[in-house]
């Protein structure tokens, strides 16, 4: 039997283990869950406040987190790291924002998802295994970099980037319209178009970049919530960068996003929404159990409806966690707990076949934890609006869980596609031609708008056979 949740010296206020799916974690990631949560109460969360009143990037829950070795939570511990599992990443990221502070553990979302990618192929780089071998002890935080300008949360389109060969290694230019920790990390894994790029979207590549490689706009961010992630645009301006800073070989940018940054993302930041769920559930819990009426000599935990409240939200909100935990344990099983050492093989992709799987659990957890904060505020009643309380805040943070890229929008309508047409409909490049549509929308045309339509498309096959042609070869007098 789990040991009473405790909360500093006290009892916690909230909901106690019995609510926990404790069964999943091994007795030593309880003990880490034990001393993360008092971390939490004495650091993470003061720190919070302060984060989402002022703006503040949470680099002093970072340092905090870096001295239970959490840095290096995938890290394999003959590199110094603790060799954690998915189902350990899940549980911390959780913790972190129910405990804690929710954009703390969306920066550590995204730190995971680099620290990921550069271990999937860091077994023939010593650039790589040097930097993951000091994430604890220098307090190096990464992050990921894949969005762009021109096609927002449809990140696996990069548009304003590209990489090309020099004589001193790769000239690397990316334009991202959203980067967490953008200007705040030390280091950055983002993703352009390869070099020697064709016009092949799905022509992807990944390097690392430093801290002083980047250009961000920090002053910029001010939002509705995660008010300390600092989530804006960088610029990688044309650096060059050495040969060794791609991360894995030339093309790997796409069995990089469907083998780490889509399974990884997904799932810690579905944990991030539930724990975001669970805090407000727990705030909530110590105001009506506390709150009386004295003219019916009842507290507001006394009312029914009240009650109904919290039991649909528990509810839900483990359906979502349980969902979650599931596909962590899937992961581990698929891994051998994470074991990095698979993929030495280039060609072994294990987490990329649960693809549809991922999206799925990332969007019940965004639209639960909306409904969860919103209904705990209704239970709070007016003192809920006011600031002290922080289920406001925490309210606001989770409302980033829906429109965060892939966006719910996005992944109900690649579920549903993939349900119905298969995965060829998905056509993430935007390669494909629906034929349907196509003969749908000519069959409108009358024979002049037919003919007219029909020497356009002859025009610009012309100028594209034209622009193809080799060029002549000429001898040399």
């Amino acid at each position: 039997m789990t040991a009473a949740k405790t909360w500093g010296s006290e009892p916690y206020w909230g909901l106690g283990y019995e609510f926990d799916p404790q069964w999943i974690l091994t007795p030593a990631q309880q003990e880490l869950q034990a001393k993360l949560i008092d971390q939490c109460a004495t650091v993470l969360r003061p720190n919070a406040i302060a984060s989402d009143a002022n703006l503040i990037y949470p680099r002093k829950n970072f340092e905090a987190l870096a001295s239970l070795g959490l840095l290096g939570l995938f890290v394999p511990k003959e590199w110094g790291g603790l060799g954690e599992n998915h189902t350990c990443a899940a549980m911390i990221v959780e913790t972190i924002a129910r405990y804690g502070c929710p954009s703390t553990a969306m920066c550590y979302t995204m730190h995971l998802g680099a620290v990921a990618a550069a271990l999937f192929r860091a077994h023939h780089s010593p650039e790589l295994q040097q930097l993951l071998q000091r994430l604890d002890k220098d307090v190096l935080i990464g992050t990921l970099s894949y969005s762009d300008p021109e096609t927002g949360s449809h990140f696996w389109y990069p548009i304003s980037s590209g990489a090309e060969r020099v004589p001193d290694g790769w000239k690397v230019r990316k334009q991202a319209s959203w980067t967490t920790s953008a200007g705040f990390a030390d280091w950055y894994i983002v993703q352009t178009t390869s070099p020697e790029f064709d016009g092949n979207y799905s022509d992807l590549s990944c390097f690392l970049i430093y801290a002083d490689e980047v250009k961000a706009e920090p002053h910029k961010w001010d939002a509705l919530g995660l008010r300390g992630n600092q989530s804006g645009t960088l610029l990688v301006d044309g650096v060059t960068v050495p040969v060794n800073r791609m991360v894995g070989p030339r093309g790997d940018g796409t069995s990089s996003n469907d083998e780490i940054v889509d399974p990884f993302f997904l799932l810690c930041s579905s944990a991030c929404w539930s724990g975001i769920a669970m805090g407000a559930i727990d705030i909530a819990k110590r105001h009506v159990t506390r709150k009386k009426h004295v003219d019916v000599g009842m507290r507001v935990a006394d009312y029914p409806t009240i009650q109904d409240y919290f039991g649909e939200a528990i509810i839900d909100t483990n359906t979502c966690r349980s969902f979650t935990f599931s596909m962590s344990k899937l992961l581990d099983d698929l891994t051998n707990n994470c074991d990095w050492s698979i993929h030495d093989d280039l060609t072994a992709l294990p987490r990329s076949a649960y693809l549809s799987w991922y999206w799925q659990i990332k969007f019940a957890a965004a639209k639960n934890v909306a409904q969860v904060c919103d209904k705990m505020l209704h239970a709070c009643g007016g003192s809920g609006y006011k600031k002290d309380m922080e289920i406001e805040r925490y309210l606001r943070d989770g409302k980033a869980g829906w429109v965060m890229g892939p966006t719910n929008e996005v992944l109900r309508q690649f579920v549903g596609k993939l349900a119905l047409l298969g995965m060829e409909s998905l056509d993430y490049w935007n390669q494909t031609v629906n034929e349907r549509v196509l003969y749908n929308e000519t069959k409108k045309l009358d024979a002049e708008g037919k003919r007219q339509l029909a020497a356009k498309l002859l025009a610009e096959a012309a100028i594209a056979e034209e622009q193809s042609a080799p060029l002549p070869v000429t001898a040399s007098v």
